[in-house]
């Protein structure tokens, strides 16, 4: 449900001198934030008042150069190594390397020109108290500005793109060939998906808004910027939703007006809202209270309150006071689907928050399923890569349980996308598919029946 999109990396660096370097300080300090103190990238630009007192083309241009330090960074340190005497030696003070990775991304891979990306660099170590630095960053800047793109040219992108751990589980998953269209694939900034409020305004909506209407019956959009300036946005006419996301919330058909669906993990509400459009009285369950805030305001912007009743709780032990016909479990997880628009996942998850998240998906799963009723269907799903969680989770679940049975998807309610399905008729896509379109999310949802 985010409100607001990063543009794609043309050139609008600030104007001013001064400009140029309090934007760069601010890009400096979010790095910091998101690196030492291990926050998310979302939180660091929503926390930060430095970057909200920007102005909208500034907190453009730094939301962009931090997303491309991010993005690029295992290439950007590949190049910081190459352009030092001695590689293996740590930078000190840390915030060097800091400096340098936004100094490198500016030169390398954004349209800013070599002189001002040097420059602002050697103006940053200066203003951040590190006067005796500044011929040292001019001089290893200078360097990568006349052979960076050669290196470039010769690095092995994927690899230095993933973590060696996380790389070695999608070639385990899906064999080598995919798992670097994967690395490559999530290399690329996402496209701006929306989901309307009702589906038959599709082509309405598309030339209103100048996109195109995918075969999932999502719109996307491109070079979309402040989503909140576009018609439709206020009156609650649709919502940002990427493809992959949309795809769950569909498989329960027509059937659910009327009826109740328990949303369970529900904030921020793109899937409530579909259900809620669609007719269905939607019991919206989450843990955090201030997920739960924006759900409440993104539905009252909708005009979908009515349709939804909402619950802060642990959706793991959460029970409902009678057996429910419908249930929606889009489980907490890794998010490595989505890191084409949340590059920070890349390093900010271990194999260890992996091994806790497949034991919560379970636990998650197994409290769902005994909440629906005889004959009802539950819709499970996570935006991973791993088939830990989500493959394995069904079939976990299918071997533990003998009053359960899935119910395979047909091509035909995912618009005839044949190549999301499994052999077993789940969904699961990557973010290289529908690449002709620009990709999609990488998603895995299975939908799953009570029968007895």
């Amino acid at each position: 449900m985010t409100q607001e999109h990063s543009p794609s990396p043309d050139l609008f660096d600030p104007a001013s001198p001064s400009e140029m370097l309090t934007a760069r300080r601010v890009a400096l300090k979010l790095l910091q934030q998101l690196f030492v103190k291990h926050h998310t990238l979302d939180q660091v630009f929503d926390d930060s008042r430095e970057f909200s007192a920007l102005s909208q083309r500034d907190r453009a241009f730094v939301r962009m150069l931090v997303t491309t330090v991010i993005r690029r960074l295992g290439q950007i340190d590949d190049l910081i190594r190459r352009s030092l005497s001695k590689p293996d030696q740590p930078l000190n003070p840390p915030l060097l390397e800091y400096i340098l990775r936004l100094g490198v991304a500016q030169l390398v891979f954004m349209n800013i020109p070599d002189h001002a990306a040097v420059n602002t660099s050697v103006l940053l170590a200066e203003a951040e108290g590190h006067v005796r630095l500044k011929g040292f960053v001019n001089a290893i800047l200078r360097r990568i500005a006349a052979e960076g793109q050669n290196w470039t040219a010769r690095q092995d992108v994927p690899r230095l793109s993933t973590p060696e751990w996380m790389l070695k589980i999608w070639i385990a998953d899906y064999g080598l060939r995919p798992a670097l269209d994967i690395a490559m694939a999530n290399l690329n900034e996402a496209p701006l998906d929306i989901t309307l409020k009702h589906d038959g305004e599709a082509d309405h909506w598309a030339t209103t808004l100048g996109g195109q209407v995918l075969p999932t019956g999502s719109i996307r959009l491109q070079n979309a910027r402040m989503v909140q300036d576009l018609p439709g946005f206020e009156d609650g006419m649709w919502w940002v939703q990427d493809a992959a996301a949309a795809l769950p919330a569909r498989l329960f058909g027509s059937s659910i007006q009327g009826q109740t669906v328990l949303d369970l993990c529900a904030a921020p509400g793109g899937k409530t809202a579909q259900l809620a459009s669609a007719g269905a009285n939607v019991i919206a369950v989450d843990r955090s209270a201030k997920r739960i805030q924006r759900l409440q305001e993104n539905m009252k912007r909708m005009r979908l309150g009515a349709n939804v009743r909402t619950e802060v709780a642990d959706a793991a032990v959460w029970r409902s006071r009678e057996p429910l016909p419908y249930i929606l479990l889009d489980a907490p997880c890794s998010a490595t689907g989505t890191i084409r628009r949340n590059p920070d996942v890349l390093w900010m998850k271990s194999e260890t928050d992996l091994s806790s998240l497949i034991d919560l998906q379970a636990r998650l799963l197994d409290n769902a399923l005994n909440q629906l009723e005889v004959g009802g269907i539950l819709v499970y799903c996570t935006c991973s890569l791993q088939k830990d969680e989500g493959e394995h989770q069904i079939e976990r679940t299918l071997a533990q349980r003998t009053d359960v049975e899935r119910v395979p998807v047909q091509a035909s309610e995912i618009g005839d996308l044949r190549d999301f399905l499994t052999p077993r008729g789940d969904i699961r896509i990557l973010p290289n598919y529908l690449d002709e379109y620009g990709g999609i999310d990488g998603f895995f949802i299975a939908r799953l029946t009570r029968t007895a």
